[in-house]
């Protein structure tokens, strides 16, 4: 009786959260409505999976709705993959080639079709009787498997690109973002890991066991969507940064080696590096919180590949920490001066570009090894 009520107010508390959530992020207003919407479209069918729970109480015997509310699963990650896309690249839009990420769910459905959705309510019970040595089960948890294994090494690869791009060519507060959504991220694959074990015992002997995973699911999945929920209220602008097209700067400096071209900008290196340098001192285009390598491209016309290539390639550093350095030195300068003694970190991390403290004091330590405030205390 207590596993049944477990069973009922868990999933409950979970389904409600989830879909204020998803109704949260459709009616926010955020000119980055397609993120928000694929967002509120994968809570939307992790809702519909909770709502199994009470499908199964509802009725005893199995049904179609209760099967076709489980293979739903199958659209989970690919929704989810569309939103990491649509988050990472700018020029991100839905297109008819995205329809390809709901064949695994069509083809366990057709699978389903002859055996189970066609038959009457003896021939379903027989069928889940059987489950242990029919194939179509099997078929289908093993395909569910495969996806969620490719699917998360897919996902993690794009976060691992993207954020390559977005220090090579971008220098705001946007990365904290980034290391979010990867945090989201690594909390969604231990929920689906913990999911997979579950199965195990789900096509055993030992069901009950399966039972109490699926209670400490419930819970973990109101945790993390508790804590997602915390950061959108946090951060309703959904970020979207680097264009798909960029390439990394190995891909480029591959590509030039093959060229002519990489030669001529070898020989240019001294003089565009001085061009670079007294721009940097004098125009201080890093006081902006939101510069990119772009914009410093066309200030100084110097083809953003190239000086892709001088400051990430030669220089051995990404453009987010170059950018950074001359803020940090700027406040460094600021922090020893006795007649800015008055103001305080937060004024002086707005003053030289920075739009948020934790980045601030990161990159601080980074480049001189102690935070600001021990650093003023030295003067």
């Amino acid at each position: 009786m207590k596993e049944t009520n477990l069973l009922i107010f868990i999933p409950g508390i979970a389904l409600f959260i989830t879909l204020l959530l998803a109704l949260f992020l459709i009616i926010a207003k955020t000119k980055h409505k397609i993120s928000n919407r694929l967002f509120a479209l994968f809570l939307t069918l992790i809702g519909i999976d909770i709502g199994g729970v009470f499908i199964d109480f509802i009725g005893e015997n199995p049904s179609n709705l209760g099967m076709l509310n489980n293979s739903i699963t199958f659209l989970q990650l690919p929704v989810f993959y569309l939103y990491v896309l649509s988050v990472c690249y700018s020029d991100f839009s839905l297109k008819l080639k995205h329809l390809f990420h709901i064949i695994p769910f069509l083809v366990v459905n057709l699978i389903l079709l002859p055996n189970y959705y066609l038959v009457d309510t003896v021939s379903k019970i027989s069928f889940f009787e059987n489950n242990l040595n029919g194939v179509e089960l099997k078929f289908n948890y093993t395909l569910l498997h495969i996806q969620i294994v490719a699917y998360m090494i897919a996902i993690f690869m794009i976060l691992k690109k993207t954020k390559k791009l977005y220090l090579e060519n971008n220098a705001g507060s946007s990365i904290n973002s980034y290391n979010w959504l990867l945090q989201f991220t690594i909390a969604l694959t231990i929920f689906y890991c913990i999911a997979l074990f579950k199965n195990i015992f789900k096509l055993s002997d030992y069901t009950n066991i399966s039972e109490w995973i699926k209670i400490g699911l419930f819970l973990f999945e109101i945790l993390i969507i508790c804590w997602y929920l915390f950061k959108a209220l946090n951060n309703p602008n959904v970020f979207r940064n680097v264009n798909s097209r960029l390439k990394p700067v190995a891909d480029i400096v591959s590509e030039r080696q093959k060229s002519n071209h990489f030669d001529k900008v070898e020989n240019n290196y001294e003089e565009t590096l001085l061009l670079l340098n007294e721009y940097m001192k004098t125009e201080k285009p890093y006081l902006n919180p939101s510069i990119t390598i772009q914009y410093i491209s066309d200030e100084i016309q110097i083809p953003v590949r190239d000086l892709s290539l001088l400051i990430n390639h030669k220089l051995g550093q990404h453009f987010f920490d170059f950018i950074n350095a001359y803020r940090i030195e700027n406040a460094m300068r600021i922090l020893k001066d006795p007649e800015k003694s008055k103001m305080n970190i937060l004024e002086i991390l707005y003053e030289v570009g920075f739009n948020s403290k934790s980045s601030f004091n990161t990159a601080f330590k980074k480049h001189t090894g102690i935070t600001p405030t021990s650093y003023r205390n030295q003067f």
